[in-house]
This record gives structure tokens, C-alpha cells and sequence, in this order.
């Protein structure tokens, strides 16, 4: 089968002026298309590089292949960016992996996200999303006020503290960090506007559950399977443990990942049921990810990834297929193999 693959890679020129060192985090390195590339010729199909944006756009045109291989994030901050490439497809006629538009838009909208999984009866963290303020729309994007607003908010939401502050349209832990974890109420107006002038987006402010972090792999359609689980664990043991984007960038010293987590049998049953509901209610096919805190044996839902991340030797979701003993390779095929059974149903 001729497959083409649709990605976005990590830019080699500078940061522009002002932007957050994680912008271009959810982008992959050449060496990542390489080796799907690799797993797909291995396995008798014949790979194309589409890249995103006008390139894929002009070689599906010139030379439309029979399958698009799809985890292109896309460019910008639109909550809609990385449903571009599935839509470009349907438009044309022509079967992607993965999910559809629908679904990937609605995931990257963490708090959309929240509002559909809670009502498969998925418990959620309790939360609100603040959006700028008046004093945040100056032609410069910055804050005029003293913050004074913001611990109101708070109160009369009936948020307790701590709490965790995230851009609500990012991915691969963009603009979540240390700082984002709030313990105090006169710091979650500095956090939230550092928040708004870095990513020009609304913010989600969450209660934080304190508890395991475990990510589920779920594959397959009509009916999709578990492929595995994994618990994040940092190596110096904290109830404030947050899985933030310095923590994945220095991973080799700060976690360890257990696959299959060691939780009692009955909270990874609650784990296997969210996840499955989430994946169901939300419309995904053929892979996703879904990432969970536990909480006293309870699983709360954090975010569904349905382009998760292949890179060989980090990516999440091949950790957890590795230690379910399937490879790279075989990871790759059963993401083809869910989508043309898919298709030729």
C-alpha cells in the first residue's frame, strides 16, 4: 500500500522574539519520520513524506496516496490545528489513521474535552476556564491590573487549594510547568497572566488531584482495546508531583515508569473503564492516549491525546507497547491495520 505521512518537524532557525521556549514542543525530530517510515517499509507498504501545511497539500494533489499516516500537530495556537489534516483528507477522498476532525479539535480543547468525558460518566477534576481580561488586551498582550480579581474568582468558584493552571488548546505538556502548581491564592493572577501573554489563550484552572499519574494506551475500533497502562513516578516522592515539561525534558533523572503499574486490581479495572468510555464518548480510532490521576483508587481525567507521540525511544505510548512486548514496528502496523479495517467496513 502507498502510505503517505503527514507530520510537522521541529524548525531548525530561532525562536521568533518573545515566544516560549516550548512553541514548537508538540514537533517532531526527522528521526521519528525516519523510523515510522522504516516500520512501514518493513512491513511490504510503500512510505512518502508529506509533511503538513502547502507541502502536504501539493503532493496529495500531484500524487494522492492510497493511506495517510497522520500525526501532524499543526503550525499556530488554533484550537482547530491538528484537525487540518484529517479534514484536507475527507475533503479529498482520501483514509487517514486516526481520528477524524471532529474529535481532534474537540481533544485539544482540554476543557471541551472535560465537558464530553464527564458526560460518559468519567470523573473530572473540578475546574473553570478564565478567559483574558480587559486589562490583558493591550496591543502588547500585557496585563495592566493588580491582579486583585483573581483570588475572588477563585473563592467564589469553590475551588480548593492547590491547584493547577494549564493553557487549555496545548499539547505534550506546552506551557505547563513547575510555576503552575498553586499554593497560594495571591500567585494564581501572576501565573494565569504569564500564562495568557505566552500562549494568547484561555486558561483552565483546575483543582490538583494529588495521587498516581498513570497514562492509558487504547487501540483499535468496533471494539477498541487496552494496549497497556503506565504510572509515571517521580524519584524523589512528592504528593505535589507534577508531570510538567521540565520534569519530560529531564526524565532520565527525574521518573521512573512502571508498565503495568502496580495498583491494586480494582483501580486498574476504574482505570480501563474511563479510559474506554472516554475513547467511545469522544469518537477516537485506531490509537490514543489517555492520561489520568488516581486519587485514593479513583481515576480523574486529565486529557485524551489521539495523535500521541511515536517517537521510538520516548514516545508514551511505545514505552507502553514495548513493555506489552509489541515493538515499534508492530506499534506502526497496528495503527494501519485498525485504520484500513476501518475503512473497508
Amino acid at each position: 500500500m502507498r502510505i503517505g505521512i503527514a507530520f510537522d518537524l521541529k524548525p531548525k532557525t530561532p525562536l521568533p522574539a518573545g515566544a516560549p521556549d516550548d512553541l514548537h514542543e508538540e514537533f517532531d525530530s526527522q528521526a521519528t519520520v525516519d523510523s515510522i517510515a522504516n516500520a512501514l517499509r518493513s512491513l511490504g507498504h510503500e512510505p512518502s513524506e508529506l509533511g503538513n501545511g502547502r507541502q502536504l497539500l501539493e503532493r496529495l494533489l500531484a500524487n494522492p496516496p492510497e493511506l495517510v499516516f497522520n500525526f501532524a500537530e499543526g503550525q499556530g495556537t488554533s484550537r482547530n490545528r491538528e484537525a487540518r489534516v484529517p479534514a484536507v483528507c475527507e475533503m479529498l477522498g482520501i483514509p487517514c489513521t486516526g481520528s477524524d476532525v471532529f474529535t481532534l479539535a474537540a481533544a485539544l480543547d482540554k476543557d471541551i474535552t472535560r465537558r464530553l468525558v464527564a458526560e460518559a460518566d468519567v470523573l473530572i477534576p473540578k475546574g473553570f476556564v478564565l478567559q483574558s481580561l480587559a486589562g490583558a488586551t493591550g496591543a502588547d498582550g500585557r496585563y495592566d491590573g493588580d491582579f486583585a480579581e483573581f483570588p475572588a474568582m477563585i473563592s467564589e468558584s469553590d475551588l480548593q487549594l492547590p491547584l493547577i493552571a494549564k493553557p487549555v488548546c496545548e499539547g505534550s505538556s506546552k506551557g505547563i510547568r513547575s510555576k503552575c502548581l498553586i499554593e497560594k491564592l495571591e500567585d494564581v493572577g501572576p501565573v494565569v497572566v504569564s500564562l495568557w501573554h505566552d500562549y494568547r489563550q484561555p486558561i483552565l484552572i483546575e483543582e490538583f488531584i494529588a495521587g498516581e499519574e498513570v497514562t492509558v494506551g487504547v487501540i483499535g475500533n468496533d471494539p477498541p482495546q487496552i494496549l497497556g497502562m503506565m504510572r509515571v513516578i517521580p524519584k524523589k516522592p512528592t504528593d505535589r508531583f507534577v508531570y510538567s515539561l521540565e520534569v519530560k525534558r529531564d526524565y532520565e533523572n527525574q521518573v521512573n515508569y512502571e508498565c503495568p503499574p502496580n495498583l491494586p486490581y480494582k483501580t486498574l479495572l476504574a482505570l480501563e473503564d474511563a479510559a474506554l468510555r472516554a475513547y467511545d464518548v469522544l469518537g477516537c480510532r485506531d490509537i490514543s492516549r489517555i492520561d489520568f490521576r488516581v486519587r485514593d483508587g479513583v481515576p480523574y481525567f486529565l486529557e485524551v491525546n489521539p495523535l500521541p507521540g511515536l517517537n521510538p525511544i520516548t514516545g508514551d505510548i511505545v514505552l507502553i507497547a514495548k513493555a506489552m512486548g509489541m515493538s515499534h514496528t508492530e506499534l506502526v502496523g497496528a495503527i494501519v491495520d485498525a485504520a484500513v479495517k476501518r475503512i473497508e467496513c
